[in-house]
């Protein structure tokens, strides 16, 4: 797996639809956002970005229903508040190949997505990843 160090920008979005909060923008008064929530409608298909290697699929508090896809490189994606996975752990992935469908797990009044990318270990903002 090669990374995502040549895709700035490249990227397809995960999912259709408006974005509701962005990378770094506050939550609740409190924390940033370390990644970014798009509008959807239940059962949306969510779409891997970038092929990869699914790391970890199942529930996890405050995220919901979550996929977190390793690109290789220390580069990762995590889509979460789904509805459904369509994927499991070790499954590998296209870009492009619907890897989940939306919902508002996760304590969410909306279906939507939430969608982060992570270099090394640290949180970027998705949005200069994804195309415009």
């Amino acid at each position: 797996m090669d990374g995502l160090a040549k895709q700035r920008g490249k990227l397809p979005w995960p999912i259709k639809g408006r974005v509701l909060h962005s990378y770094g923008s506050t939550q609740g008064g409190q924390a940033d956002w370390k990644g970014m929530v798009i509008n959807a409608n239940y059962e949306q298909p969510v779409k891997a970005v970038y092929p990869g290697k699914v790391v970890f699929a199942d529930y996890l508090r405050g995220y919901g229903l979550v996929m977190l896809i390793d690109h290789g490189k220390g580069d990762m994606t995590l889509y979460g508040y789904n509805q459904v996975l369509t994927k499991k752990e070790g499954d590998k992935v296209t870009a492009g190949e619907t890897i989940a469908l939306a919902g508002d797990t996760g304590g969410q009044s909306r279906a939507s997505v939430y969608f982060e990318l992570r270099r090394n270990s640290r949180t970027e903002n998705p949005q200069r990843w994804l195309t415009r």
